[in-house]
């Protein structure tokens, strides 16, 4: 991975280290100074703070202390515990945290060679779809000889306060780390995709086939290495207020475990109680737990074997972990934020994706071709004028996963710009053949929209048919201007790439063989009545569309007279003459049948409505007449940057 990392400020952390121990000094950070405009971004929020060094916070310092666990760390004065639950989601992934770590044994204290040391380390966050480090020195605030931001509960471990620093580094401050989304946080440990359910919207607190469907779709996501988090919301409540059961208000918690627990062997004669759904979690303050059903000395456990309860971990302590039911669960919580680990790997038992990544720009332009920030889909005017990314869907139905994700706005909070902006996307299903970008909505079809949300990202699942697509990111005003990556997972290539041009090129060849002058879209919505073909009474028909020496032709639809094609073409005309000849075939194993064709004289005078068109045979317009009809749109343009 090293090869593909990039330097935070241009830091080199291998050449600072070696200058320092040349110069026998410690390393101070003069791109994050140990001074107030490193805590803070409002110069009406300082306080008195001392920048101290672990040695002089305790005798004996180390990265670690007997490895890492979720229980090492605790939140401190700062609006982050969000941060802490993400660091008790990467705590439980030994191979993601010692990727946020790297060589983390070269860069813990070693007592023996205390000249080795030279108060500098490195941390490596996905930021922005590149694997970044950052560099930090180890002064770290503090007030009257505590740390007051994220600590560990051992007195002499750091990986944690160290850890926060490099990723207010990034953040350009402290403060900027004040109030947070863990999903957030965690896709900047892995790069993994974020996604966000609203549990009362869904109402998976009342309707159960919904919650069993989510807790094993949360199961999946743990066992294959992703994250969860959750969080109460604090509408009309005071924010960090505790409710009745012991849970807090407006405060992230990490999902530490999901499984199905086997009661005792008492209640194996009841069918219904044999298995529960449980889930675990941490709240990051390290105490606070929930006092309902299933909390750590409550008489439900009394139900569940010595074994059982050694093998789930149940401590009776207030140590900020507890378990609860799926059910409850889903009742006391609204918020939940998912990290899914999308595979890409080949050498994998599971499911694998095929992943494209592309990076974009809403930009505002005056020139209306030229502007790229058009706003959301109800800008009829403008939502076109967004970037737009064309990709292909090879199989007859597969599953795609989108993420959207905007450029981290943290490091804005000192203009008071820091605000993440309302963000989303369409995906639009267009012609078969198309190359260029799309002008106008005319016989495209609108097949999913995603969440329109303030936060970092947006994340969208959606079986699509067959065919090819145009995903339009957008803002939801138009005229924001900010960066975005878009990634985009399928089970097959997809092809993704930006359309940046609007009708064919002038070149030098098309002087020679004809530049186009018109442009032609035609829509196939469907036949019927066709000549029945086999014995059963059906047909296996597919359409075939022709213009000049251009042709696309439909999949076959199965075993029917009256197929339903929804097939859309684009055409560019040399040849203003030229007709454009729908045939419908039967597809047979050895040689296709001919079924009938419409011959359609493609101009912009023609009606723009859906046409129902009688089948002739081969021929001119006066070719005979033969059994069935299709269903088409036809709109033509002498403009090519219209349609």
């Amino acid at each position: 991975m090293s090869s593909s990392v990039q330097l935070f400020r241009d830091q080199k952390y291998h050449e600072l280290k070696g200058h320092c121990l040349q110069q026998g000094q410690l390393f101070e950070d003069p791109e994050f100074p140990a001074s107030d405009e490193s805590l803070y971004y409002d110069s009406a929020a300082k306080g008195k703070v001392e920048w101290k060094r672990p040695k002089d916070l305790c005798e004996d310092p180390h990265l670690l202390v007997d490895g890492m666990s979720s229980h090492d760390f605790h939140q401190g004065k700062l609006g982050n515990c969000w941060f802490v639950a993400a660091c008790s989601c990467l705590a439980l992934r030994k191979s993601l945290w010692q990727q946020v770590i790297p060589d983390y044994k070269q860069q813990e204290w070693d007592p023996k060679s205390p000249r080795k040391y030279a108060g500098i380390f490195r941390f490596r966050f996905w930021h922005f779809g590149r694997w970044t480090e950052v560099v930090v020195d180890d002064l770290l605030p503090t007030e009257n000889g505590e740390l007051i931001y994220c600590h560990s509960n051992v007195r002499n471990e750091f990986w944690s306060a160290l850890l926060e620093k490099a990723y207010a580094k990034l953040a350009g401050s402290y403060q900027a780390l004040d109030g947070g989304c863990a999903a957030e946080a965690l896709v900047d440990f892995t790069g993994a995709v974020a996604d966000s359910i609203n549990l009362a919207e869904g109402k998976y607190g009342e309707v159960i086939s919904e919650q069993m469907k989510l807790f094993e779709d949360l199961m999946k996501v743990h066992k294959r290495g992703g994250f969860i988090s959750c969080s109460i919301s604090s509408l009309g409540r005071p924010s960090e207020a505790e409710t009745e059961m012991g849970l807090i208000v407006g405060h992230a918690y990490s999902v530490t475990a999901i499984r199905k627990l086997r009661l005792g062997e008492s209640l194996l004669f009841s069918f219904q109680a044999q298995k529960l759904f449980m889930i675990r979690l941490r709240n990051p303050w390290g105490k606070k737990e929930w006092h309902g059903a299933w909390s750590d000395s409550s008489e439900e456990w009394k139900k569940v074997s010595d074994s059982e309860r050694k093998n789930l971990g149940l401590t009776v302590e207030n140590d900020g972990e507890f378990w609860m039911t799926f059910e409850d669960w889903c009742k006391n919580f609204t918020d939940v934020d998912i990290c899914r680990t999308v595979n890409t790997s080949f050498f994998s038992l599971h499911k694998t994706w095929e992943k494209e990544m592309m990076y974009g720009a809403w930009a505002k332009h005056p020139e209306p071709q030229l502007n790229r920030s058009g706003g959301c889909f109800d800008n009829r005017e403008t939502f076109l004028q967004n970037p737009q990314y064309l990709f292909d869907v090879k199989k007859a139905e597969d599953k795609v996963l989108v993420s959207l994700q905007q450029e981290d706005r943290r490091k804005y909070k000192k203009e008071g710009k820091g605000d993440n902006i309302t963000i989303g996307f369409e995906i639009l299903k267009v012609e078969d053949n198309r190359r260029y970008r799309l002008h106008k909505l005319t016989v495209q079809e609108r097949v999913a929209t995603s969440p329109y949300s303030n936060t970092r990202s947006v994340f969208l699942r959606r079986s699509l048919q067959q065919g090819r697509y145009i995903l339009v990111p957008t803002t939801y005003i138009p005229g924001v201007p900010t960066k975005f990556i878009l990634r985009l997972y399928t089970d097959v290539p997809s092809k993704l790439r930006e359309l940046k041009a609007d009708k064919p090129k002038m070149t030098c060849w098309s002087l020679l063989c004809g530049y186009p002058r018109r442009v032609t879209q035609i829509k196939v919505h469907s036949a019927e009545g066709l000549q029945k073909q086999d014995r059963s009474g059906g047909a296996d028909p597919y359409v075939l569309i022709k213009c000049e020496n251009q042709s696309r032709r439909s999949p076959v639809q199965h075993d029917t007279t009256s197929p339903v094609f929804n097939t859309q073409v684009i055409f560019y005309m040399k040849d203003m003459d030229s007709p454009v000849t729908i045939q419908v075939w039967h597809s047979r194993l050895l040689s296709d049948q001919f079924l009938g064709q419409a011959v359609l004289a493609a101009s912009p005078g023609e009606p723009r409505e859906r046409q129902r068109l009688r089948l002739r045979g081969r021929g001119g317009g006066e070719a005979a007449e033969v059994p069935g009809h299709i269903s088409v749109t036809v709109l033509c343009s002498d403009d090519l940057a219209e349609l």
